[in-house]
């Protein structure tokens, strides 16, 4: 006789246990076991120097809010901190000392020394003194290196064009730059770190570039080949994630609650955070809007549509209609901007109906996320009078929620340091996020390409 299938807990099917026919052996009786299939296996003594320690939650996320009320109001008296951060006055001023100890924190002597009954209040400070960042932005047609300190200061930068070099080359001969680049502009100081940002697809846990269509880039290990040249933790992420991330940390504190960030330049990315965290989707996908429909004259994408984005409002786009127009002598967007800086009104015209285009494609993510900012970096809005008007304009016209247009969007806070600041934005995340943990390397993680 056979039984029926039944669903065990592990989603598999076994057979259901046949009914008892006459003159087979009974079956176990109330209270009685029925015979193990195994003899069972002996229980393993776990000891307690088995079991791995687990992170300190509490103390990485009261650090981190002890690190950031200093940065916003420093310099602070550690009695204040305690109540910016929701703690006990002895355990904000056990964090500062700890912080002071690990350099990131200094000591800020009163003018006129302490004239008043008990301790002193001396008041801590973000320090300059000890330590700074290194960042690398991989651009389309150049990389910019920086040193920046721990408030997200840009110390110096310079920027080399890759001359077709492979990605290899590229890395390798930023790697080798860092250090002594470092050394020569924050002398004295230790780097913590390098922070990374480009454009297109980046997967910040395995540390590779996935896609980047303007630079031909598809799943290069740009992290660990890094990290073994220049001798230093490394950091990856893409830039408008890693705008946000400054923007939380040094800019407008409205993006510490919900922002959407647009990066406009020869790549067009976005990013968005709501709660204070930073979307990333399955292998950190999100922010793709290369593709996002507006229109205009820019004739076929790559992708094979008409009226994308990314072929209507790029860099590179511009500067070639701008040559094809004689409005500039050869295809470059830095003469574009230039002529247009320079008011020439063909210039500006362009610039401004890129600024339109994009503000087009504000509206739509305006309406789908519902920030309490956007934020554009995008040159005309950091450095062209009008273009930031036209974008909000087209906003008011096309969005169906944001009522605002003059308050939620706005320009980057960082101008033309937009660039640095992304690349140094990646370390000085990490290290605000945990001040007192190491700052080293993520634990390897497997890697799967795209393709």
């Amino acid at each position: 006789m056979h039984g029926t299938s039944v669903v065990t807990g592990s989603g598999l099917t076994s057979p259901a246990p046949a009914r008892w026919q006459p003159g087979q052996a009974a079956p176990p009786g109330r209270g009685e076991r029925a015979p193990a299939a195994h003899p069972p296996a002996a229980a393993a003594q776990v000891r307690r120097s088995d079991i791995p320690a687990s992170a300190d939650r509490r103390r990485t996320s009261s650090a981190s809010d002890v690190l950031l009320a200093i940065l916003d109001h420093g310099p602070v008296p550690r009695s204040t901190i305690a109540r910016l951060a929701g703690l006990s006055p002895a355990a904000a001023g056990r964090y500062c000392t700890a912080l002071v100890r690990g350099g990131l924190v200094r000591e800020v002597p009163r003018q006129g020394g302490h004239n008043g009954a008990g301790r002193p209040h001396v008041p801590v400070d973000i320090s300059d003194q000890r330590y700074v960042v290194c960042g690398l932005h991989i651009g389309a047609l150049a990389s910019t290196l920086a040193v920046l300190d721990l408030c997200g200061r840009v110390i110096a930068r310079e920027s080399h064009p890759h001359r077709g070099l492979p990605p290899a080359g590229i890395l390798a001969w930023a790697a080798c730059r860092i250090p002594g680049f470092a050394a020569e502009f924050a002398p004295g100081r230790e780097p913590l770190g390098l922070g990374v940002a480009t454009g297109g697809w980046v997967d910040p846990a395995a540390g590779v570039v996935v896609d980047h269509p303007a630079l031909g880039w598809r799943d290069v290990s740009a992290r660990d080949l890094l990290a073994g040249i220049a001798g230093m933790p490394v950091r990856i992420d893409s830039h408008a994630r890693a705008l946000i991330k400054a923007e939380q940390l040094f800019g407008d504190r409205r993006s510490r609650d919900s922002v959407v960030h647009m990066f406009v330049g020869n790549v067009i990315d976005a990013a968005f955070a709501t709660g204070g965290t930073v979307h990333q989707g399955p292998r950190s996908a999100a922010g793709s809007v290369a593709h996002l429909p507006v229109g205009g004259r820019s004739g076929d994408c790559g992708c094979g549509q008409p009226g994308c984005l990314q072929a209507a409002v790029s860099e590179d786009s511009l500067a070639r209609r701008a040559a094809s127009a004689g409005i500039i002598r050869e295809p470059s967007f830095l003469a574009l901007l230039a002529s247009a800086g320079a008011g020439r009104a063909e210039a500006l015209y362009l610039m401004r109906e890129r600024a339109r285009l994009v503000g087009r494609a504000a509206a739509m993510l305006l309406d789908v996320l519902n920030p309490d900012v956007l934020v554009v970096a995008e040159a005309g809005a950091i450095r062209l009078p009008g273009c930031l008007d036209v974008m909000r304009a087209e906003v008011a016209r096309r969005s169906h929620t944001c009522r605002d247009p003059g308050r939620v969007v706005v320009a980057s806070s960082f101008g033309e340091d937009v660039l640095p600041v992304s690349a140094g934005a990646v370390m000085l995340d990490a290290i605000y996020s945990d001040p007192l943990g190491p700052h080293v390397l993520d634990p390897p993680h497997e890697y799967a390409p795209a393709s």
